[in-house]
């Protein structure tokens, strides 16, 4: 993960709305990209941008469901703010059933979206500083050995260093040097913390390596 600041990405066919956001942004101290349609915004989405969206709900191409939709589904859920000049009550549920921070209809005013705006950075903050915590978790579960994986499963699982060492034809005592490099290169100082992060990695015993 990197350590960019936010970025607002304005996605909306109205070039008078996409200045006047981006003037707004740029105002509060961000960097602001804008788009015309949703595809074009898709082809330009960068890997490491995070920060929020203020998306119209009616573009050219795709609209702004079918886009949160699509951002779902390749893992890219930033904070959006819905915008629309049509706005209705079953829209509107939708948008924020599916994670949306603000649905507000246009023409709308700058203190609302300026708010809207620091309510979702501060939620992008969030989600931001997870993913960082979980790569690093990633990176250090990478650097274990196979067998120590499967110490780490059998840590999880709740065995003790006997019951291990039973199960793979080995000493008590190598276990115990094999239980200490995993808790050590995972950064975990108790058998619940180790049970944390591979809550952290989206893993359970059964799929752990055995």
């Amino acid at each position: 993960m990197t350590n960019k600041p936010p970025t607002i990405l304005i996605v909306d066919d109205d070039a008078f709305v996409r200045d006047s956001v981006r003037r707004l942004a740029n105002s509060l101290g961000y960097s602001a990209q804008s788009y015309a349609g949703a595809e074009q915004f898709l082809e330009n989405l960068r890997p490491d941008v995070h920060g929020c969206i203020i998306l119209d709900v009616q573009l050219p191409d795709l609209n702004g469901l079918e886009l949160q939709a699509r951002l779902v589904e390749i893992g890219r859920e930033l904070p959006i703010i819905f915008l629309t000049g049509r706005g209705d009550i079953p829209m509107s549920v939708r948008a924020m059933k599916a994670g949306a921070v603000e649905f507000l209809t246009k023409p709308f005013r700058s203190e609302h979206l300026v708010e809207a705006i620091r309510v979702a950075l501060d939620r992008d903050g969030v989600m931001h500083r997870k993913l960082a915590e979980v790569a690093e978790v990633r990176r250090r579960y990478e650097t274990l050995s196979v067998r120590e994986r499967q110490v780490m499963t059998k840590v999880i699982e709740g065995q003790l260093n006997k019951q291990i060492a039973a199960d793979f034809g080995t000493s008590e005592a190598t276990v115990k040097k094999q239980r200490g490099q995993v808790m050590a290169k995972m950064g975990a100082n108790s058998v619940a913390e180790l049970v944390r992060i591979g809550g952290r990695l989206g893993i359970d015993t059964a799929m752990l390596p055995k």
